[in-house]
């Protein structure tokens, strides 16, 4: 079987807001903009607690790791060690084994997906989401530079090449690239490996992803690590919307559209009917929510959490102004084996950090973006203080701030 034949190049639709089941119609949609007008008001720091609550930002909790990223729709995953310290701000007593288990076994796995990004996912969210977000990803590729130097080309061949070598073992794409260059003359190789990873269902094996172990980004394909391929219809967009909405909502379509780089998806909402409910931001906005959807009072404590650079629990979100303080922000650097992020306070996102490395110590800096109260910076040190215990847990360390006093 070609290459071409075994990935998702289309839903079974051309519309990917129409693969898979269609949602159950209830009233059509002039009951549908009714709802949207009538819904109650929620305001933004309300909206911030949700987010908290449902991405376990708010309080600590104690479930299951595989069951906290199934729930989560996977966490962004390009910096390797990103998702451990996402789920150290997430749940009580988490072990650094904890991940990296379900990894190893191959429950959990690295691909790209959402935003054409690469997030940890269950094997099952791997499979079903994949076809979904295929359009994503063909159409950004075609945008690049090495999209519009093979326009045009029939790349079938090249891909059944690049299949058989990254299954024979998983190869990095310089490696495939310079492989590619002798099975394949006549097409500029860099280009190839790079529309074989966004046109082919592929995942960064281990030992890449593995809390203190170095790998390269190799890639090989879901049949050969997962035992199956992408399965088109395994998902439908329904429910991954739904979905979103469990783990990130209320939350606009735009929103949702933002997480996952899908279009057309009011389409989706309109025909989802009573399985959603509308509510209403404080500027007007369609807010859409699954019936049960918990919004916690907008003046519930929210506990200071240090999220690693690029969480989803940030991103996610068009208008992110329920988590992000509307101050300018410096990024930090972490140098050579540190991490960077950002600082909620109050639940907003209020400061920068970096903790950074050097020989057998360790330093977290804290950049203010806003002023903080005596009583905030000194919940800020705390935090720091267990971030860098369970990132460096034998080295001595500081905590320093900078910016706004």
């Amino acid at each position: 079987m070609h290459a071409a034949g075994r990935r998702p190049f289309a839903p079974r639709s051309a519309d990917p807001t129409v693969a898979g089941p269609v949602g159950r119609q209830t009233g059509g949609m002039a009951r549908t903009a009714s709802a949207r007008a009538a819904g109650p008001v929620v305001t933004t720091r309300a909206l911030g607690r949700a987010t908290l609550a449902r991405q376990l930002l708010l309080r600590r909790d104690a479930r299951d790791v595989t069951d906290v990223v199934r729930g989560l729709l996977g966490l962004q995953a390009q910096v390797p060690a990103v998702p451990y310290l996402a789920l150290w701000s997430r749940l009580d007593g988490f072990a650094p084994e904890d991940l990296a288990g379900p990894v190893r076994r191959r429950e959990l796995v690295r691909a790209p997906l959402m935003r054409t990004t690469i997030h940890t996912v269950t094997a099952d969210d791997a499979v079903g989401l994949r076809p979904l977000v295929q359009p994503v990803l063909e159409r950004t590729f075609a945008s690049t530079a090495w999209g519009q130097r093979l326009r045009g080309h029939d790349l079938t061949e090249a891909f059944d090449v690049a299949v058989r070598l990254v299954e024979e073992r998983p190869r990095t794409r310089a490696e495939l690239a310079g492989l590619l260059a002798e099975a394949v003359p006549g097409l500029d190789p860099v280009s190839l490996s790079w529309a074989f990873s966004y046109h082919v269902p592929l995942v960064q094996p281990t030992p890449r992803g593995l809390w203190g172990e170095s790998g390269a980004s190799a890639l090989t394909t879901y049949r050969a690590w997962l035992g199956r391929d992408a399965e088109p219809g395994a998902t439908s967009v329904d429910e991954v919307v739904l979905r979103y909405l469990r783990g990130f909502g209320p939350a606009t379509v735009r929103d949702v559209q933002a997480w996952c780089g899908l279009t057309r998806l009011r389409e989706v909402v309109d025909r989802l009917g009573d399985r959603v409910r509308h509510l209403r931001g404080e500027d007007g906005q369609d807010l859409v929510d699954v019936p049960d959807g918990v919004v916690p009072d907008a003046d519930v404590p929210a506990a200071v959490r240090l999220l690693p650079e690029y969480d989803n629990g940030l991103l996610s979100y068009a208008d992110r102004a329920r988590v992000v303080h509307p101050a300018p922000h410096e990024p930090l650097l972490g140098g050579p084996g540190g991490y960077v992020g950002s600082v909620l306070v109050d639940g907003l996102v209020r400061a920068t950090w970096a903790l950074r490395r050097e020989r057998d110590t360790a330093a977290l800096e804290v950049h203010r973006s806003t002023p903080l109260t005596a009583a905030e910076t000194d919940d800020v040190e705390a935090e720091g203080r267990r971030l860098l215990a369970f990132v460096v847990p034998d080295a001595p360390h500081t905590v320093a701030f900078s910016g706004a006093g």
